[in-house]
């Protein structure tokens, strides 16, 4: 067999193990809010719970996603239902306080008493699905202002 055959054969077994772009709804904040969650995307760690980080569809600066399932990240996302009660409903974890929904297959996680809203949906493949925050706490610190602590 050829060099060039083995070679694109290779190609093809890496891109159908791969997981390609996944869906993730874009938001559509006020442009300062889209302008402060670039960078916070941006410096997101390369892993989340051991999975990669890998491109969203379409591509946005305000998402992106990790793994297979996806672990969906978004920023700029509107106030979720129940945030208003919430407060009292607010954990933190390394000095982040977040809200908990939970839902079909997982849990939503939405920052809480920032200045921005950053939102980290997990499968229930990754349980504990709140272990996921340990890994973007950091930089939701260094680039979300906190406005309210969790109380």
């Amino acid at each position: 067999m050829p060099k060039v055959l083995l070679a694109a054969l290779g190609l093809l077994m890496l891109a159908g193990c791969s997981p390609g772009p996944t869906p993730v709804p874009v938001p559509s904040p006020a442009p300062e809010v889209a302008a402060a969650c670039e960078p916070l995307i941006k410096a997101l760690p390369a892993k989340v719970l051991d999975a990669k980080r890998r491109k969203a569809e379409p591509p946005s600066p305000l998402t992106t996603a990790y793994g297979d399932p996806p672990i969906e990240v978004t920023c700029g996302v509107a106030t979720p239902a129940g945030m208003a009660e919430a407060q009292s409903q607010c954990f933190e974890v390394n000095g982040v306080g977040w809200f908990a929904k939970e839902v079909t297959n997982g849990f939503i996680f939405t920052t809480i008493g920032r200045a921005l809203y950053l939102e980290i949906a997990v499968p229930s493949k990754y349980h504990p699905e709140a272990n996921a925050l340990t890994d973007v706490s950091d930089m939701v610190k260094q680039y979300n202002k906190v406005i309210t602590p969790c109380t």
